[in-house]
């Protein structure tokens, strides 16, 4: 048993706080449960049957409390805290009206678990709801109450469609470890038994971070890169604030890296030399150094006038070395005038390529045609349609007409609507790729775009379309 002494804080009297230093949960009924041979479950000893309550949701967990008295207390020792609320999104989508009441909700629901909660380690704590800075001081004491247990995974993701400049800061007290003061929080004070403010063992066990609609000044991400060994995973979705991002270290852990739509960001600088995924929105400013494991790249280009062979110079680096590439051009509007002309470098080693576009774009894919060549061993190819509007005409596939491939075994065409040029296409990987064993086409698209009813309107069902056109030793699969 360790002994931690704590000065005054603006919540908390000066107090002796005695910590269990080894996991120990307590006792989780007072009386024991006696049940019948039926009931083999029941007599599994605590450890197991709190590891399996983990694997379901909060509420679930929770339900299980009625079973009898030796299940009352069970579900409040799970270390896994995923606080998903998909159901009230999905009516606030619908009903924009609900959004202040749903928010109160959600608050009082995290809030009554927190209170409720004895575990004294985290595995994972994730905050999935639409949250603005007008619920700052709940999420800020939710974010003291994970890392004060030292928590391994955590998500905070406030999906925020309103305004942007309402974002969630992340506080700088949280991240300030040389002082014992706790950040200024308005009552209720230390609701969740906080006896401490952040200090640097409480970071040292995270191993996955994500960050979505979030505000970080300058410096607050590297702090994590910095104060977290064991650092695997770093995702960070739509934060404006931060203008300059370095993610380097000899010593750092780090494989998985996202920084996406943070469209402040002027600089990013990534030398990670155990780094093998990495998701960005945009090459700009970009510098990647020492990332000799780096073998899944994505990403996307919101400069509708970037050339294609622009993007690939900024990966010279790494691109020799690239297994898996997803290149998002739903916003390309103009490409090289010579953009014909083979590429000046090859992707020996790609075995996935995952291409995003826009199907009502009249832009040629004849550069498209030049990526698949420089890609000898390319064993599988995901076309992905993102609708933003129905086709009013259909559009000419004469610009992807030859490009033979040896190796190409599967191919995947998202968001397939019954187009002529959608079965045309179809042939034409048919044509070019000898080697193919399977094609799987996922006719889903968003339900409703502009008011029109995509089922309703679709062209033709995919199978009746393709079928006769698939020779009997390739598989064909309609999702």
């Amino acid at each position: 048993m360790e002994r931690f002494l704590y000065k005054n804080s603006s919540y908390m009297e000066g107090k002796c706080v005695q910590i269990d230093s080894e996991f120990q949960r307590e006792k989780c009924a007072k009386i024991s449960f006696v049940g019948n041979d039926g009931d083999r479950i029941s007599q599994l000893p605590d450890e197991i049957l709190v590891d399996i309550l983990s694997l379901l949701t909060l509420k679930e967990s929770a339900r299980t409390s009625v079973l009898s008295s030796r299940w009352i207390n069970l579900w409040k020792h799970t270390p896994s805290l995923v606080f998903d609320a998909q159901s009230a999104l999905d009516r606030i989508a619908k009903r924009q009206k609900l959004l202040e009441s749903e928010r109160h909700k959600y608050v009082k629901w995290v809030n009554s678990i927190l209170r409720s909660h004895k575990s004294t380690a985290l595995k994972e704590f994730k905050i999935r709801f639409d949250l603005d800075r007008s619920s700052k001081n709940s999420i800020t004491q939710w974010l003291q109450f994970a890392f004060a247990r030292q928590v391994q995974s955590l998500e905070l993701d406030l999906d925020n469609y309103g305004d942007s400049s309402k974002y969630y800061r992340f506080p700088q007290e949280l991240l300030t470890l040389s002082s014992c003061i706790a950040p200024k929080l308005k009552p209720p004070f230390d609701i969740f038994r906080i006896h401490h403010p952040p200090v640097l063992d409480d970071f040292k066990s995270l191993k996955e971070l994500s960050f979505r609609c979030i505000d970080f000044s300058d410096g607050m991400i590297e702090f994590f890169l910095h104060n977290c060994p064991l650092l695997e995973c770093l995702v960070v979705h739509e934060s404006d604030k931060t203008s300059h991002l370095e993610v380097c270290g000899p010593s750092l852990r780090l494989k998985h890296l996202e920084i996406v739509s943070c469209f402040g960001l002027k600089s990013l600088k990534v030398s990670a030399p155990n780094l093998t995924s990495l998701r960005v929105t945009s090459l700009k400013g970009l510098l990647l150094e020492n990332i000799p494991m780096l073998v899944d790249v994505s990403f996307s280009c919101h400069d509708c006038f970037i050339s294609v062979k622009r993007w690939f110079s900024q990966l010279s680096c790494c691109i020799s070395q690239l297994e898996i590439l997803c290149l998002d051009v739903t916003s390309l509007r103009r490409f090289d005038s010579k953009i014909s002309e083979p590429f000046e470098f090859h992707l020996r080693k790609l075995k996935k390529l995952v291409i995003e576009y826009d199907p009502t774009s009249d832009e040629s894919l004849v550069w498209l045609a030049a990526l698949i060549r420089v890609s000898p061993y390319l064993e599988e190819f995901v076309l992905k349609y993102e609708w933003y509007e129905l086709p009013k005409l259909d559009r000419e596939m004469n610009d992807l007409m030859r490009f033979p491939h040896r190796n190409i075994k599967v191919f995947k065409f998202c968001g397939y609507y019954g187009r002529y040029s959608d079965a045309r296409l179809v042939k034409i990987i048919l044509e070019n790729c000898p080697a193919l064993e399977k094609i799987i086409i996922d006719p889903s698209i968003s339900p409703e775009i502009d008011g029109v009813d995509v089922a309703q309107n679709r062209r033709k069902d995919p199978k009746e379309q393709l079928e006769p056109y698939v020779p009997n030793h390739i598989e064909l699969v309609i999702l």
